[in-house]
């Protein structure tokens, strides 16, 4: 539901450092489980009372749990996450990207109705949840499941079993999984997700799944795969409830603030009255609703934030995805980028740019995991050890127009 995000230890995102959307995804094949460490098959006895008390009959409990194989490479995710050096605007520019802005507008046209229902009833504009749909599951992609998605028992029993630090959330969370097939919402062949048990086109947590997932589309049960209604309107309640969305309001606006002036929290008309304009020229459109100043990086863009900024924020508790959300579900609803640069940025590639991108460092011997536009860690570690190898300095594994350049020059 990672790279390099700040994340708050013990909040429903901290669990996924590997689950920031596909384009971001390593590729997870179906493990090989051997047969359970020492120690697995005695907990896993212990442990089976437990849910059976909540309610979870015995023949789900079978059915999940009987011949069960930790997967074991749960814990390399966990402890040695790929790590790349990102400034604020690279980051940005990875998921703002042109791949995401193309689909996103095509995601809409298909799901015009439900958007519109979703706006009606809950009030969270559609902008927001098409970049949290596109970010986190590159719009419901059935590749993403397929490739990049593993079974989620074994791997919330393998935490639940063997991971100290934060072992009753992963007991909750596999009680939670129990319980959502006990219900007959969904199955453990297709409960597939991160190696922390986030599933569907929102990746959701099964919690998340259980407490806060309502059945949109109205076939009998909650599901976040499939049609996208159940997840998109479940992530609209999520955000209202849990993130206390307000209905009308804009997440935020760039602004120009003369002198970096900072301070509290204060109405639009206020900020208005102290010299800070919207970068656009235009007017605040509700001046007295409140925002808050932020200026990420000294000499780049300056923001008001509003409530929904923050209630994207309880999503992924990063001010840097926020601020990446935020602004893909303008462009894809048709706004500009951000009109004062970041220090030392840099366009980002166009889709056919990213593609030809990735298909020399192919052709050079370097895996990016396909062409298709989207760069994910596969992506980013062949651009990573390209740099190294061409000399460019920093090997950061972003790539961009430098990049580009080199391999245009035969690398």
């Amino acid at each position: 539901m990672q790279q390099v995000d700040s994340r708050k230890a013990l909040t429903r995102r901290a669990v996924l450092r590997s689950g920031l959307g596909a384009g971001a995804l390593l590729a997870c094949p179906a493990p090989v489980l051997a047969a359970a460490p020492p120690g697995f098959d005695e907990w896993r006895d212990n442990f089976r009372a437990r849910p059976l008390s909540k309610g979870v009959s015995a023949a789900t409990w079978q059915r999940c749990m009987g011949r069960v194989e930790p997967d074991m490479s749960v814990f390399k995710q966990l402890r040695n996450q790929p790590e790349f050096s990102e400034q604020l605007w690279q980051y940005i520019n990875r998921r703002v990207s042109d791949w995401r802005l193309i689909n996103g507008r095509e995601a809409l046209k298909k799901n015009e109705a439900l958007f519109a229902r979703i706006e009606k009833e809950f009030g969270v504009e559609r902008g927001t949840l098409l970049a949290l749909w596109g970010v986190e599951s590159a719009y419901g992609d059935p590749l993403v499941q397929q490739n990049h998605m593993k079974p989620v028992f074994p791997s919330l029993a393998a935490l639940a079993w063997n991971e100290p630090r934060r072992k009753a959330y992963w007991e909750t969370e596999l009680i939670n999984a129990l319980r959502i097939v006990d219900r007959g919402w969904s199955t453990p062949e297709e409960m597939r997700g991160s190696w922390a048990g986030a599933m569907g086109h929102s990746q959701w947590m099964p919690e998340v799944w259980l407490n806060v997932g309502i059945d949109y589309d109205g076939d009998g049960k909650v599901s976040p795969f499939g049609r996208p209604d159940d997840a998109l309107g479940s992530t609209a309640k999520y955000l209202l409830n849990r993130g206390k969305y307000r209905r009308g309001e804009h997440w935020g606006y760039e602004v120009r603030a003369p002198g970096g002036s900072t301070g509290g929290n204060r109405t639009y008309a206020a900020w208005a009255a102290a010299g800070i304009t919207r970068a656009d020229g235009q007017p605040f459109p509700q001046p007295n609703a409140s925002a808050q100043m932020w200026i990420p990086v000294a000499g780049g863009p300056a923001f008001l934030l509003g409530p929904n900024f923050y209630s994207v924020k309880s999503y992924n508790p990063s001010m840097n995805y926020a601020l990446a959300i935020c602004h893909l579900g303008d462009r894809i609803l048709g706004g500009t980028p951000f009109i004062r640069p970041f220090p030392g940025s840099e366009r980002a590639l166009t889709l056919p740019e990213v593609q030809e991108m990735q298909r020399r460092l192919t052709q050079l011997g370097f895996d990016t995991g396909g062409t298709d536009g989207r760069v994910g860690n596969d992506t980013m570690k062949a651009v990573r050890d390209f740099q190294a190898k061409a000399g460019l300095v920093p090997a950061d594994g972003y790539g961009g127009l430098k990049v580009l350049a080199r391999l245009r020059q035969g690398g």
